[in-house]
């Protein structure tokens, strides 16, 4: 045979391969399926910094000997933020011990978390008697760094604790007594020494530094510079800790996760000029459901240029609310009611079996499968909301559902 045939064959076979191999690899998901990623136009610096927290957050597993423990709810940051979305029941935390303002009772036994798991040779704890408790499933975290942008002063705008308007809606700040490590910025508006709260199902973290460094030591066990105590937890007292000299996580580290957290990317809706998506919008405002899941926020000025003067739509106030005593756990944070919980962004709501085993468990402890379950819990506040819902025709209401589903 030729040579020139030989070659002729050899690239055939080639074309072919890769023909085969386009066919059959999966392709690149497109933006609106995915909640990571960063946000668009960081610097190459930033982009450094955004993969060194994606890597700590995604990648580092703990053990003992890298300070696990000793007792532990997860051994990573993305065990319960698969794809940075939701949390799943088995990821769900346990806070307990609050369940009034006057603050936690429980603290000198393990509070205000739950660490179920212990490495061997420890206890995992024990929910103390007579302590009141709710289960939170862990959040999606994409968008954070927009939400952590905006000002006090732009949250307490919201603020109608006296339902001057009478429209049945109160939301009121969460006022947090902050940790040592905090550092107020020009945004911040304190009150009697303390200041308003906007992440977390009781929006008791406030800010991502906050949020941060109390999930490596509540969730993992994991003690930083900015809090260097470990947790308190007497089903294990006089037994010797981990392996790892304290602190267990460096102050780069946790600042490279916050600064991952605040770039991440904001979810894509899907479908947004769908005809139904469109209407649903439109039902979805006329039933008031916007008076407390807000649609549009912009951003002023921030230190991260990406995040300045940003029109977004979270579909939160970052308020607390009364939704009424069917989610009224008897448990609570900061000064916030027991039946009080903070608005949750809508935003990938709809992406929200991805990370969830193909199953939705939605509301603060995953007890609605549906999204038209969890509109039906709705009560309190949100009780005239509810009513316009399910008065709603079937084609209606379906029509709201997806456009919920299309965030």
């Amino acid at each position: 045979m030729k040579k020139t045939t030989l070659l002729f064959l050899y690239g055939a076979v080639l074309v072919f391969a890769a023909v085969a191999c386009e066919t059959l690899l999966p392709g690149t998901p497109a933006d609106d399926a995915l909640l990571d990623g960063p946000i668009a136009e960081l610097t190459p610096e930033q982009n450094a910094l955004f993969l060194a927290g994606d890597a700590a957050f995604n990648n580092e597993i703990f053990t003992p000997a890298t300070g696990l423990g000793p007792t532990f709810v997860a051994t990573s940051c993305g065990s319960c933020h698969a794809g940075d979305g939701k949390g799943h029941p088995f990821t769900t935390l346990t806070r307990f011990g609050q369940s009034d303002e006057t603050g936690n009772q429980f603290m000198h036994q393990g509070g205000p978390q739950l660490q179920n798991r212990a490495i061997s040779g420890h206890t995992p704890e024990q929910l103390p008697k007579g302590a009141t408790f709710s289960n939170f499933m862990p959040p999606a975290n994409t968008g954070l760094g927009l939400l952590g942008a905006l000002s006090d002063e732009q949250i307490s705008a919201n603020a109608d604790p006296n339902d001057k308007d009478g429209d049945g809606i109160s939301g009121v700040p969460n006022w947090i007594e902050p940790p040592h490590f905090f550092k107020s910025q020009w945004y911040h508006k304190p009150q009697n020494g303390k200041y308003i709260g906007r992440f977390g199902k009781k929006a008791a973290a406030i800010d991502l530094l906050h949020q941060t460094v109390n999930a490596y030591k509540q969730d993992m066990g994991i003690t930083s510079e900015f809090d260097p105590e470990d947790p308190i937890n007497y089903a294990v007292s006089g037994q010797a800790g981990d392996l790892a000299d304290d602190p267990e996580v460096s102050s780069a580290k946790v600042n490279a996760v916050v600064f991952y957290l605040r770039t991440l990317k904001v979810p894509v809706q899907r479908t947004p000029n769908d005809a139904d998506v469109v209407a649903g919008k439109a039902l979805f405002m006329s039933t008031d459901c916007g008076k407390c899941h807000t649609p549009q926020w912009k951003t002023p000025q921030s230190d991260v240029a990406v995040l300045s003067n940003q029109t977004f739509a979270p579909y939160t106030d970052l308020l607390l609310h009364d939704i009424g005593s069917g989610l009224d756990d008897g448990y609570t944070e900061g000064i916030a009611k027991t039946a009080e919980w903070r608005t949750p962004p809508l935003w990938g709501l709809g992406l929200s079996k991805n990370s969830q085993g193909g199953r939705v468990f939605l509301l603060h402890d995953g007890r609605a499968h549906s999204l038209d379950e969890a509109i039906r819990l709705h009560g309190g506040e949100a009780t005239k909301s509810r009513s316009k819902y399910v008065a709603l025709t079937d084609t209606d209401r379906s029509k709201l559902l997806k456009f919920l589903d299309s965030l």
